[in-house]
């Protein structure tokens, strides 16, 4: 008999949109949590965040590849959440819900009717409610939007991002975003876990902010701790070398040497075991303080070396290396293909979640939804009939068909 997924049972209510919210609620549904997804009127914005794009038979677009990497196994449905007769639904929704997510600008929800502390809480105290944001609701940025880039920015780590040549830089994916997500599912989870005893929900937020903040790492430590202002410096680490990307004859390779043994094996397979024992490069500390002579030497012996081959040969004698694979190497390199990372069902592919079970990845019980997809479903096990629905449908309250 196949074990039930650990979150067989869970219901949550997604109103969220874009990335940090869906990210969480997608860790949630990947692991047997049935998540209803409500989208407004317009859509989730990122359905338009493209190409690339997925498109119906007759070729119109239905939702971009971004809008599918954070949606899969939820089902769909869309509310004029403006109106009193949507919220009347969502209320129902409620009644059956553990979790709430939400990421709307501050004052949204207490302006419909929807706060946490004076609405929802005294009416379902067992609720799980969780916001991601950009800066909570107080505090001198209080209530401000949240972007991604622009937290990376205030937090320190677009400073500590790039090289001295490069000047600052974002890092290349949305960090942030998808951080506060896993925190927001972290949270949620807690909140659970404290549910089972208290009987009680909780209000958790996950803020861009405080995350990026919680990213700032060795350099917050760093600072904190002895004052030391962090340079940028590329790929390097700012406590440990070598730790960088270094050139060979077929291709870059990073190595990630962090301990005097791994070090000695580095050149003994790089034939060169005596530089291992040379005074200035005998600790990780003289090393640091010697680090474009280690540089030059290194470079001069991996010159005459392969990355792939070489990395291989370093990572089966304990030496942290790994040659820079493009995007489609990395997805369909053997090991990605063994440990089928790739997830496929119904003309759908993406990343599966790294959260595994018993080694077994979890599957994709439904593709990404189509806008409103499952209006009927959703609504006729709240208990709506189908006059009902349509009734709604005709106020504009529950909407089939997205708008511009």
């Amino acid at each position: 008999m196949t074990a039930l997924p650990p979150l067989a049972g869970v219901r949550v209510i997604d109103l969220s949109r874009v990335l940090g919210g869906p990210w969480a609620t997608q860790i949630l549904a990947d692991h047997g949590a049935d998540v209803i997804k409500i989208e407004p009127p317009s859509g989730d914005e990122t359905r338009r965040w493209g190409p690339p794009f997925e498109t119906d038979a007759a070729g119109a677009i239905v939702s971009s590849a971004y809008y599918g990497g954070t949606n899969r196994n939820k089902r769909g449905l869309a509310l004029d959440l403006a109106l009193p007769e949507a919220r009347e639904v969502l209320l129902r929704l409620l009644h059956r819900a553990d979790v709430m997510v939400e990421n709307f600008r501050a004052g949204t929800m207490a302006r419909w009717g929807l706060d946490y502390q004076r609405d929802l809480k005294p009416r379902f105290p067992r609720l799980v409610y969780a916001r991601v944001c950009g800066f909570g609701d107080d505090g001198p940025l209080g209530g401000a939007p949240g972007y991604d880039a622009v937290a990376q920015a205030m937090t320190g780590l677009i400073s500590v991002n790039g090289s001295q040549q490069s000047g600052p830089m974002r890092i290349g994916v949305p960090i942030v975003d998808l951080a506060a997500g896993m925190n927001a599912a972290l949270g949620i989870l807690m909140a659970l876990q404290a549910r089972q005893k208290s009987g009680e929900g909780a209000f958790i937020e996950a803020t861009l902010f405080d995350t990026g903040l919680s990213l700032l790492y060795p350099h917050g430590p760093n600072w904190l701790n002895g004052g030391r202002v962090a340079e940028r410096t590329g790929s390097a680490h700012a406590n440990i070398v070598p730790y960088d990307l270094f050139a060979t004859a077929s291709g870059d390779i990073f190595l990630g040497v962090g301990t005097d043994r791994q070090f000695e094996k580095l050149l003994k397979i790089l034939g060169a075991p005596e530089i291992a024992q040379e005074p200035r490069f005998a600790s990780n500390a003289d090393r640091g303080r010697n680090r474009n002579a280690l540089r030059a030497e290194l470079e001069r012996l991996l010159a005459s070396h392969d990355a792939e081959p070489l990395a291989a040969k370093l990572l089966a004698a304990g030496v942290p290396a790994g040659a820079v694979e493009g995007i489609a190497q990395a997805l369909h390199s053997p090991q990605a293909s063994h440990r089928h990372t790739v997830v496929e069902a119904q003309g759908y592919r993406a990343v599966g979640s790294p959260i595994r079970f018993d080694g077994a990845p979890p599957g994709i019980t439904r593709p990404p939804p189509r806008f409103a997809e499952h209006t009927d479903e959703i609504l006729t096990e709240a208990g709506y009939t189908e006059q009902a629905i349509a009734r709604l449908v005709s106020t504009g309250a529950v909407v089939r068909k997205m708008r511009p």
